[in-house]
């Protein structure tokens, strides 16, 4: 299951969705990882200055920590590779001529985009038209 590596098939079935919610991304201390597990990250980063976590909105704000500014996340729902070339690259161009500032995630099997929260809408129509172009 190494999903599909070709960029024109790639682009042309991306499917783009937009998850329910907002999320933040938010640092703690790297060395207090179990103490975050109960709040369910989507994602975590260990840096040198620390451990970066994506959560809920609401996640974040009942355990107190300060956060970066809301965010939606838009799953690609086609299957990339972890081997693809130009995807990442396609998307951020899509966004940057939209003025959408964009934090990529690549896991296994889907891409995901984090876009502001005010900006969610425009943003999948954007990655929309870019995948019917690629048709």
């Amino acid at each position: 299951m190494s999903g599909i590596a070709d960029l024109q098939v790639l682009l042309a079935s991306l499917e783009p969705f937009l998850v329910e919610g907002e999320f933040i991304y938010a640092t703690v201390p790297a060395e207090s990882l179990a103490d975050y597990l109960p709040l369910k990250p989507i994602g975590l980063f260990f840096e040198a200055e620390g451990l970066t976590l994506i959560l809920t909105k609401e996640a974040a704000g009942q355990a107190g920590i300060a956060s970066s500014p809301p965010l939606r996340c838009i799953t690609m729902m086609v299957h990339s590779s972890l081997e693809a070339v130009g995807m990442t690259a396609a998307l951020a161009v899509a966004l940057t001529r939209q003025g959408i500032s964009a934090n990529v995630v690549a896991a296994y099997y889907h891409d995901h985009i984090f876009v502001p929260a005010a900006d969610a809408d425009r943003a999948v129509a954007a990655i929309r038209a870019l995948s019917t172009a690629s048709t």
